[in-house]
């Protein structure tokens, strides 16, 4: 639990942070979190539940405003734009990281013009078959897989998705070739998994729960370095055999580049209050997501080191930049 005296301290020293003359108590207005996804889904529920309990936190409105587009461009450039006040804030993911690979050349500089406070947390993937499926066991698969090149269909969302990558990256790790086939979205891949149209799905685990919890798929591994507590008896991937296989979607709060120091460490104590409170927890980890917040310095790791990553997989995939 959060030490209050040490929170109350955080603020009074954010308050004084800059300004000349008459100082301003920070925050002096409801906080603005610009959401690059639409309302409804994994990120703008887990963005809308983290904004409440900040809110609590900071004495001030945490307003969700979501500002979807591809890449997460619109939403990152206007927070990088913003004024460097704390009053601005992005939930950032690791599509921030995957579009510096994807297009020649975005109007900002991720690890420039950003400063990442905190992870919110990691959400698995899943590799999922039809509840009918011949494969009991991601060896079954591989075996097919690599007595059969290009001939297992594999559905995941948009080229250059999280999902996507993934599955180009297992492929390369797994050393098989899979026909690799993208959807609109995940309500798409389940049903073209559901009915045969594909052989295996890469997706995320929160939108396919009820369908795997009620039996109608199946998962035969996670794709994270531990099992996912809402699936324990689905193995990882390490676990099945692929010693350099961990993937994970994550979310994180990132301010404009320039916030002041105390102004990001009170953000960073708020967010691991809002990550830690019970409410948060139980609302959240029901859709497959693993709370964790980090330091400012963890998460900037967290997204060069994603940078990296997905620049070699998105070359070695042969996807040309937009």
């Amino acid at each position: 639990m959060l030490n209050r005296k040490s929170f109350l301290a955080g603020l009074l020293l954010a308050a004084t942070a800059w300004g000349t003359g008459a100082q301003e108590r920070w925050p002096s207005k409801p906080v603005t979190l610009i959401v690059p996804f639409a309302p409804g889904g994994i990120a703008d529920v887990t963005a809308r539940a983290v904004a409440e309990a900040m809110g609590r936190q900071l004495g001030q409105t945490v307003v969700v405003d979501n500002r979807p587009s591809a890449g997460s461009i619109v939403a990152s450039q206007a927070v990088a734009s913003a004024r460097p006040d704390g009053h601005t804030l992005l939930l950032m993911s690791n599509g921030n990281a995957v579009s510096v690979g994807l297009f020649k050349k975005l109007p900002y500089d991720t690890m420039k013009d950003l400063e990442p406070i905190s992870t919110l947390g990691f959400f698995d993937l899943g590799i999922v078959v039809p509840a009918a499926s011949p494969y009991k066991t991601l060896s079954d698969l591989l075996k097919q897989a690599k007595a059969n090149p290009g001939q297992i269909k594999t559905g995941t969302i948009a080229v250059g998705s999280t999902q996507h990558l993934s599955a180009k990256l297992f492929e390369t790790v797994a050393g098989v070739q899979l026909l690799t086939v993208p959807y609109k979205g995940s309500p798409a891949v389940l049903m073209a998994l559901r009915s045969g149209e594909i052989d295996v799905a890469m997706e995320i685990v929160g939108p396919m729960l009820s369908q795997l919890k009620a039996g109608d798929i199946r998962a035969l591994a996670v794709t994270s370095a531990q099992r996912n507590s809402a699936l324990p008896e689905v193995p990882t991937v390490q676990q099945a055999g692929l010693k350099d296989y961990d993937v994970s979607s994550w979310n994180a709060i990132a301010a404009p580049a320039g916030t002041p120091q105390p102004v990001i460490d009170t953000l960073q104590r708020a967010i691991a209050a809002a990550v830690a409170d019970a409410g948060v927890r139980s609302r959240l980890q029901g859709l497959g997501m693993r709370l964790q917040s980090s330091s400012p310095a963890q998460a900037r790791e967290l997204l060069a080191k994603d940078i990296q990553r997905w620049g070699t997989v998105i070359k070695a995939a042969g996807i040309q930049p937009e």
